[in-house]
């Protein structure tokens, strides 16, 4: 099952009216990533890794001229290069979250992307009921019983037992 990270922008409060910012992001590889890389990383508007990204392949494609390989073994270099941007695109798109100051609230397992958002938002639900102390949580009937309340004979402790042996021990100040 895919996992997946969930990120919300730091400056907005982390409420119910914050929800349609949060973005899921799925751990594992990438095809789309991995095929066409630039595309994709224009897509996701991961710019600083689209610059870094042309950089390096621009700086490793240069070398490997520059040393004499041939064609065949750039074009290799390349698909593998492709094949890592697949596999750390997820981990791009994270960086590039933090780096603008979002934060991680969760992380989510399910099937895809709807399941993860319907597990987070369940679960995400029943917290912020809980920190808000909301009433449908707290109001479940009548309020818990006190102690000796006149009129609520379940209120009252049991009486104590008379010189009466507990396991081992005999009652305090009881005589022996």
């Amino acid at each position: 099952m895919p996992v997946y990270t969930v990120h919300a922008p730091a400056t907005s409060n982390v409420d119910f009216r914050g929800t349609d910012r949060f973005v899921f992001v799925r751990d594992g590889f990438h095809f789309w990533a991995a095929l066409l890389g630039v595309v994709w990383l224009v897509w996701h508007r991961l710019w600083l890794a689209l610059i870094g990204w042309i950089v390096l392949m621009t700086i490793i494609d240069i070398a490997l001229v520059k040393f004499g390989v041939t064609g065949t073994t750039v074009l290799v270099v390349d698909a593998l290069l492709a094949l890592l941007l697949g596999f750390e695109a997820a981990s791009l798109e994270r960086w590039t979250l933090s780096r603008r100051k979002w934060r991680q609230l969760d992380i989510v397992i399910a099937d895809d992307e709807e399941g993860a958002e319907r597990r987070f938002f369940d679960r995400w639900t029943e917290r912020q009921r809980i920190a808000a102390n909301d009433q449908l949580a707290v109001d479940r009937g009548a309020p818990p019983p006190t102690r000796d309340v006149p009129g609520q004979g379940f209120s009252r402790p049991p009486p104590a037992p008379d010189e009466e042996i507990i396991g081992l021990f005999p009652n305090p100040g009881a005589s022996r």
